[in-house]
């Protein structure tokens, strides 16, 4: 950043996963809590290891261990995650065209250390049933809520809150939330989606929707839905939003079967960095500097295996090294 910028940074790097059991014997050592408690911002790499290894102990539970691990000790409960279609790339959506053509670009926040992955889990002592326990209070529906409707503010002013609300006391509790809170932003439209119909508009009508709202689970199930529209992970970055920390992570995973080939794709990774750079220190300028540089070297053709579609392809660092280039060029 020093040559387009008069931002500066200082990095100090920790280890997860793998990497952390080797040197420590876990997942998630105190050295890398403490490294990540001193800075102001959290840019993490992708964490887990090979499929047909995954009942190690090395790679046992390594992502759920290192993330759920972060996002608890510092309370990160808003996940960002943007799902755009690239037109250059839209052949790579496994939607058909007349779908793609109305445009694809929403963001799906996420409430992310309350719900049911933190409720109460207990299994009957005879194994013959069990129950998890889903619980929200206003606090912690309000902070995804209100990242939601601000994030509206700055996009098409567009705000569905995903619910089961028919159904679940808990789906009731935020749309009351939702509506004490929205005459806050007149400007933003707000309605109400059900979950099962939800996943069945993010794939029949994704143009539908700007900014979606919604809980835990229904959250992971929802971005989940959205991250095959742009038809590679190793396109979409994320980000995890704290009262004092942030984290900001590529969605997809380690790609473990292309260690030292150099055919990964950075692409994920960088937007990432421009997420960071966004929400953790305001830096608009900076962060839409790399995602239009992201944008300038698709549309120049550079693509890497995974979004190459069967013609040439160029490695990790030869992309990576093309956006850095667009940004300078542009700054």
């Amino acid at each position: 950043m020093a040559s387009v910028s008069d931002l500066s940074f200082e990095y100090e790097t920790a280890l997860v996963g793998g990497a952390a059991w080797d040197a420590h014997g876990c997942h998630l050592p105190q050295e890398t809590i403490d490294a990540c408690a001193r800075c102001d911002s959290i840019l993490f790499g992708s964490v887990g290891g090979p499929v047909e290894a995954q009942n190690e102990p090395k790679w046992k539970d390594a992502e759920k261990t290192s993330l759920l691990g972060l996002r608890k000790i510092f309370q990160l409960a808003v996940n960002v995650r943007p799902a755009k279609v690239y037109p250059l790339l839209a052949d790579l959506s496994p939607l058909k065209p007349e779908i793609i053509d109305k445009g694809v670009d929403m963001v799906v926040i996420r409430e992310l250390v309350s719900g049911i992955y933190f409720g109460d889990h207990q299994t009957a002592e005879d194994g013959e049933s069990a129950a998890d326990t889903m619980s929200y209070n206003k606090e912690e529906i309000r902070l995804p809520l209100e990242f939601g409707f601000k994030a509206a503010m700055k996009r098409d002013k567009r705000l569905t809150v995903v619910d089961k609300a028919n159904v679940l006391d808990t789906s009731r509790l935020w749309r009351v939330v939702a509506e004490e809170m929205a005459p806050q932003y007149p400007e933003v439209a707000l309605d109400f989606m059900y979950v099962d119909n939800a996943c069945m508009q993010v794939i029949c009508n994704p143009s539908a929707f700007d900014v979606v709202a919604t809980e835990n689970m229904f959250g992971d199930i929802l971005s989940d839905c959205a991250s095959v529209l742009p038809g590679s992970l190793g396109l979409m970055g994320t980000a995890s939003l704290g009262p004092d920390k942030m984290m900001f992570e590529p969605a997809g995973g380690t790609a473990f079967d292309l260690t030292g080939k150099d055919a990964a794709n950075p692409i994920a990774q960088i937007l990432s960095a421009a997420l960071m750079l966004r929400y953790a220190f305001d830096a608009e300028r900076e962060a839409r500097l790399i995602e239009d540089a992201v944008d300038a070297v698709l549309a120049e053709g550079l693509r890497t295996g995974d979004i190459a579609s069967g013609g040439p392809t160029v490695g990790c660092s030869a992309m990576g090294s093309a956006i850095a280039a667009k940004v300078v060029e542009a700054a």
